[in-house]
């Protein structure tokens, strides 16, 4: 059908450079051929295997195998993928079988190995491996993948490679990395640079202020006026404040359009137990929402107030389901939970009183550790498996989703009415954020501070 629609636009170049082969998930028929030309390659040719290279992850339902195949269908190649453990998919996938007939086009090996990688990480892998024969590491250091360390296969020298995965990195990038060069000597109260609120001087107040993306406001008002409420209690939460009222500021284009928003933020000031003491309404421009709430704690906690060596604690409600329209990036956990749960949720840090809390923000999970520990003046290590998590939802979009209630503290935990608590990590020396997988390896989810504003 691309084939047609190109040539319909006269894109005859386009036409002309497509590849010989397309790469496809296999059904039942192309199966039975890529076993086929496994078992050529690595038992008849190879002799890598005595009777068959078949195992438990050929049975395993999670398994993925990718196929090329020419104009004709004919199987040219293939390669399977899927999570390494037999248990719960932590987001560890590993990558092997790869085989394509003698004779096939060039580049057919290098596309179902970025196929793959691909389809890792739309899986919400944040690790993808494989072994590769050691006369094919060149080839794939050439698409990107690095060498950790040799092993033996079969019998057969082998090189584990590993895919770069920087999901996690690239949203701190985009989400925080420019604040500190942007609010370079223009905010900070010392102790509490870079928190989720700030302590107004010489009172108890906690002050908090947050935006809405105007796209979001735009597309889903409702939904844009509740989380304009959640996520201002939520950043005086991680400060142990208890809210004491809200000022909205809204842009909208016309009175029918504001009224939508504010009912969801009227809707949510109900649910919280928050009054809206004033704010301003403009009518004929573009959609806007920001809110600022207010706040009081006689000793607020930082968030930068950890050290090295102290557990970190995740507390996050774990009900709920994504929101339409945001699967993978905002989970809503707090529209269907009783004033009582979100009020008591609220309470979590006051009454925990951890060395440093922070609320899971849009920087995801490890994005919002990786903010705490820059706080902190130090690094940070998180235990994937241990991470609290929901059903539905896959390791890669819970590290880097905005949750709806997700605390984080270091020091001791912060345990809520309908909410999961659990240790998850610790502070260390350093900085960044590191991920512990079951087997012990590391790997780097974010290198350096994330925000660039350093220690409070």
């Amino acid at each position: 059908m691309d084939h047609d629609i190109l040539a319909l636009l006269g894109d005859v170049r386009s036409v002309a450079a497509r590849p010989g082969f397309r790469v496809e998930p296999a059904d039942s028929g192309g199966l039975t051929e890529y076993h086929a030309l496994r078992h050529e390659a690595f038992v008849d040719r190879q002799c890598l295997f005595d009777r068959h290279d078949l195992d438990d992850r050929d049975t395993d339902p999670r398994t993925v195998v990718l196929l090329a195949r020419d104009a004709a269908g004919t199987v040219l190649g293939g390669v399977r993928l899927g999570p390494v453990d037999d248990g719960p998919d932590l987001g560890w996938w590993q990558g092997g079988r790869l085989v394509v007939a003698p004779g096939s086009p060039h580049g057919t090996g290098t596309a179902l190995v970025r196929a793959a990688c691909a389809r890792a990480e739309s899986a919400g892998a944040l690790r993808f491996e494989a072994t590769v024969q050691a006369r094919y590491e060149r080839l794939f250091g050439r698409i990107g993948w690095s060498a950790v360390r040799p092993v033996t296969v079969a019998g057969t020298g082998h090189v584990l490679m590993r895919w770069p995965i920087d999901r996690i990195a690239a949203l701190a990038r985009s989400a925080k990395s420019a604040l500190g060069p942007l609010l370079h000597g223009l905010t900070g109260v010392p102790g509490f640079v870079g928190d989720d609120g700030v302590p107004v001087p010489g009172s108890d107040l906690v002050a908090a202020c947050d935006a809405i993306v105007p796209s979001m406001v735009e597309r889903d008002p409702e939904w844009a006026g509740w989380c304009s409420v959640l996520v201002n209690v939520n950043d005086l939460a991680a400060m142990g404040a208890e809210p004491v009222g809200l000022l909205d500021a809204l842009g909208a284009r016309d009175a029918s359009f504001a009224s939508r928003v504010l009912s969801g933020l009227k809707r949510a000031s109900t649910a919280y137990g928050v009054p809206v003491l004033g704010g301003h309404t403009q009518f004929g421009v573009p959609a806007s929402l920001s809110v600022t709430a207010l706040g009081r704690a006689e000793h607020p906690v930082p968030g930068g107030g950890g050290v090295a060596g102290q557990r970190v604690w995740l507390t996050a409600d774990l009900g709920g389901r994504w929101r339409p329209g945001y699967t993978g990036r905002q989970w809503d956990s707090t529209s269907g939970r009783c004033p009582a749960e979100l009020r008591d949720q609220l309470g979590a840090v006051a009454r925990a009183r951890p060395a440093a809390a922070k609320d899971v923000s849009m920087a995801g999970i490890a994005g919002s550790l990786g903010m705490l520990a820059e706080a902190s003046g130090c690094g940070a290590v998180l235990d994937v498996a241990s991470v609290p998590r929901p059903a539905g939802a896959t390791v890669g979009d819970w590290f880097t989703c905005f949750p709806g209630f997700a605390m984080l503290t270091a020091g001791a935990p912060a345990p809520a009415s309908a909410a999961v608590t659990a240790p998850c990590g610790e502070l260390v020396p350093g900085s960044g954020v590191l991920l512990r997988w079951p087997d012990g390896e590391l790997t780097p989810a974010v290198t350096g501070g994330v925000t660039g504003l350093g220690e409070s």
